[in-house]
């Protein structure tokens, strides 16, 4: 009796060892998958909890940013500053959109200072615009001219690209029908004049 409790003791210890193994790997797996391409195109791991709400002939950039929640700030500032027309007008562009959580890093402080003045928000707004179409095999050594006319640089490969060196590419490759859209998680600054 003795022998088999043991046996049943060892066999207890090894599946509650083997379970938190198997989980871990799985909750890799599921990293590994969400990071890797979609059948869409979009890559990175916050392609997940965006929403596929866009109609890629039809939805217009800033139409196809309010599809997806976490970029809410993003569009408010965008119709506060007027360029929701003249980013819609524009064709084969491309947004380095900064999510929610990107502008939840700007202080309150710089954050009202920049709403308050529509040309510095325009310029901080256009910065994060290309005039062409960037393809995810740009990205690894990207150097690009900003509407707003400053140089920005991407950089990494696979699906783990910055911008700046310090923005990282979080959902990237989303299709809008004149755009193509890299949710960033800061906001970027145009270099200083």
């Amino acid at each position: 009796m003795r022998f088999t409790g043991m046996r049943t003791a060892k066999a207890t210890a090894a599946a509650l060892v083997a379970v938190p193994l198997a989980l871990g790997g799985m909750a890799q797996h599921a990293q590994a998958r969400a990071a890797s391409p979609s059948p869409s195109g979009t890559f990175g791991p916050g392609c997940p909890a965006v929403s596929q709400k866009i109609d890629t002939v039809k939805d217009k950039v800033t139409e196809a940013a309010a599809a997806y929640p976490q970029l809410s700030q993003l569009v408010s500032a965008a119709v506060r500053a007027r360029l929701n027309g003249t980013l819609d007008s524009k064709s084969h562009i491309t947004v380095f959109a900064p999510s929610d959580q990107a502008f939840q890093k700007v202080t309150a402080s710089q954050l009202t200072s920049l709403l308050k003045n529509q040309g510095q928000l325009k310029k901080v707004l256009t910065y994060h615009v290309v005039d062409k179409q960037i393809t995810p095999d740009e990205l690894s050594h990207g150097s690009f001219t900003t509407v707003e006319g400053s140089k920005l640089t991407t950089s990494g490969s696979g699906t783990d690209f910055k911008v700046n060196g310090k923005a990282s590419i979080v959902c990237g490759n989303i299709k809008a029908a004149n755009a193509t859209i890299y949710v960033i998680d800061a906001v970027l600054q145009p270099p200083s004049s």
